[in-house]
């Protein structure tokens, strides 16, 4: 459904985007995920040319968006709708004009109008606040009237653009949970920019991770999260990193949290009876799928044997150094 060859962009003399390549299909939710300036917004805002940029190829649906001017851009615009950071909300208007106001603009009937501001409020759960102002509302609940609005010309994408970083947690999870059910329910595919690693694990099936102006990783969020965590972690400037063990064999291990998988370490322990530590275990939720993530440490000489045991379960498993 998008597709980017080769996008540069430029402001004045300063390279922001350089040489971006990805495609999103249709009915995904997309992440796209980087360290403040790394170029991710700009990205999103060429998507629905927002932004312009000098070199390289962005189509959706198979048309070239720079050649779009005029009434062609605006029909094209009318099926990407965008949720913003802070709302971007009329305050002198209701929750209910908020919502109708794009249709308005496109001149629908009032009867038009007022069917898909109720079927969108329920989608949102905000039935009960049509007649209320936006400063009456808490931030989660402008937030839902932010993507009611964005929804009101039933468009093919729509693009967050840091949707929940001004949000508290439990706000951020119902919102996410939100953005999951439109995209099943309504076959949305959703482009969503965020810094925190934690909302693109939550809700989005692929992922570019933006270093620079450029794509330093991409593919599904479970590899690059999982597999990916010592370039990651440099992205990030090394947030996060634990200190392994600096003698033996560290052995990272993921198995889905579900089932006897999860028991694969007490399962090893009393079959192969070695000796191992085990530095790090973590729970990695991704999407619809809970991942359990541990590394153990195990003395040389047990290595192969570990090893034989972890293929024979058919367990995803790396050696990882310790920096």
């Amino acid at each position: 459904m998008i597709e980017i060859k080769g996008l540069s962009k430029f402001y004045g003399d300063i390279k922001v985007l350089d040489d971006i390549s990805l495609e999103i299909k249709e009915g995904e939710i997309y992440g796209l995920v980087g360290r403040s300036g790394a170029g991710k917004s700009t990205l999103l805002r060429c998507i629905n040319r927002l932004e312009d940029f000098q070199s390289g190829s962005l189509k959706v649906d198979g048309v070239e968006v720079r050649d779009l001017e005029g009434t062609k851009l605006r029909e094209f615009r009318k099926n990407i709708g965008m949720i913003f950071q802070n709302f971007s909300l009329m305050q002198r208007r209701s929750v209910y004009e908020n919502i109708a106001l794009p249709m308005e603009c496109w001149g629908y009937n009032k009867d038009e109008i007022d069917k898909r501001v109720r079927e969108l409020a329920e989608v949102v759960e905000i039935t009960d606040k049509l007649s209320s102002k936006p400063r009456e509302l808490s931030g989660g609940q402008q937030q839902r009237v932010a993507i009611a609005r964005a929804l009101s010309l039933n468009p093919k994408i729509l693009l967050s653009d840091e949707a929940t970083s001004a949000l508290d947690p439990k706000t951020t999870d119902s919102i996410l949970s939100l953005l999951k059910r439109i995209n099943r329910n309504l076959g949305i595919t959703i482009v969503i920019v965020a810094h925190q690693m934690s909302v693109i694990k939550r809700v989005c099936d692929k992922v570019s991770v933006l270093d620079k102006g450029k794509i330093a990783l991409n593919g599904k969020v479970e590899d690059v999260f999982l597999h990916k965590q010592d370039e990651i972690r440099e992205i990030f400037g090394g947030a996060n990193k634990i200190a392994l063990p600096s003698t033996g064999i560290n052995i990272r291990i993921i198995v889905p949290e579900e089932g006897e998988s999860n028991r694969i370490i007490s399962k090893m322990a009393q079959i192969l009876n070695v000796d191992f530590s085990i530095p790090v275990a973590n729970i990695e939720q991704f999407k619809e799928r809970t991942m359990a993530l541990f590394v153990i440490n195990v003395e040389c000489e047990n290595f192969n044997k570990v090893a034989e045991f972890l293929d024979y379960q058919n367990v995803t498993w790396e050696v990882v150094e310790n920096e």
